[in-house]
């Protein structure tokens, strides 16, 4: 057994044994739990240079006082984020403020399920995000998410499997690169739903305008949306409380109406309208984003 198969090996069991025991736990005390080290631990971590560098461009006017404690409200997210993954299967329909979930925007879920169109989901690391596939699935309109693969892949098998279990559908997960690429536009032409988190930077993406400011953006969504005439269902998991969650699913985007324009020219066009719908959620609610993502080009990180 080589160094490298018995680190994975090592690093897959003590994830399972975390997922275990947080399982143990009610699910809003493992989100509180989950938030309270969050904010404690976060603010200490790598990431949140790279936040605080993220915050300053998207919202100048704040004092380092403010981001100090929009950051904290960040990881705490985060974290109760992670602590609640073992519990969102198990989670019930919740009222305005009980435990659980609720959906608002049914009515944009059921018009796409009636269309009988491909159906692209667009969506960011906001509130928890790992929820929306549960969620959209019990709409009856299960979609196939791209995801990033960990580099462990004791870690990566023990997160499809829990994800799958969570979205309670066997659906592909297309691992991000070309070959899921090339996986998931076999799935649009079968007439299947594919889910996209397009919040992230693509450095072989396309420029477009994030907080008045130009960012690799993946075209992704807009591409396929437009290759094969697919809706656009795009929505958002806000955090109300420890396991307290509701999907906010926005009006349909139908690609058609882009398609009397070129072809690269559409795809910037729709791109931009979703790095647009995606930076009004986070001026929403500014804490309910993931800001320790580098967004914009490395040389703004030196």
């Amino acid at each position: 057994m080589t160094r490298r198969h018995l680190k994975d090996r090592l690093e897959g069991a003590l994830l399972h044994l975390l997922l275990g025991t947080i399982t143990c736990l009610p699910p809003t005390t493992a989100s509180a739990l989950g938030g309270k080290l969050g904010r404690w631990i976060g603010p200490w971590l790598a990431g949140s240079r790279i936040a605080h560098r993220n915050l300053a461009r998207a919202f100048p006017h704040l004092s380092l006082t403010n981001r100090k404690e929009l950051l904290e409200k960040c990881w705490e997210n985060l974290g109760s984020t992670l602590f609640e993954f073992p519990h969102l299967g198990s989670l019930p329909q919740a009222g305005n403020t009980g435990r659980g979930w609720r959906i608002e925007g049914r009515a944009h879920l059921e018009a796409a399920k009636a269309s009988g169109r491909p159906v692209i989901f667009f969506s960011g690391h906001l509130g928890n995000w790992e929820l929306m596939p549960l969620l959209v699935a019990r709409e009856g309109l299960a979609f196939a998410p791209f995801y990033r693969a960990p580099n462990n892949p004791q870690a990566d098998r023990l997160l499809r499997t829990l994800r799958q279990k969570i979205a309670g559908t066997q659906l592909p997960m297309f691992a991000k690169g070309a070959r899921g690429a090339r996986q998931a536009m076999a799935h649009l032409a079968r007439g299947g739903h594919l889910g996209i988190l397009g919040d992230q930077k693509m450095n072989d993406g396309i420029a477009c305008r994030f907080f008045g400011h130009s960012a690799m953006t993946a075209p992704a969504a807009a591409a396929l949306a437009l290759r094969f005439d697919a809706l656009i269902v795009t929505g958002h998991i806000q955090r109300e409380g420890p396991a307290r969650l509701v999907l906010k699913v926005d009006p349909l985007l139908d690609s058609r109406q882009w398609q009397r324009r070129n072809r690269p020219e559409a795809v910037e066009s729709l791109t931009t309208r979703l790095n647009e719908v995606l930076e009004g959620w986070i001026r929403d609610c500014p804490h309910n984003w993931l800001w320790i993502h580098r967004r914009w080009d490395k040389s703004f990180y030196r």
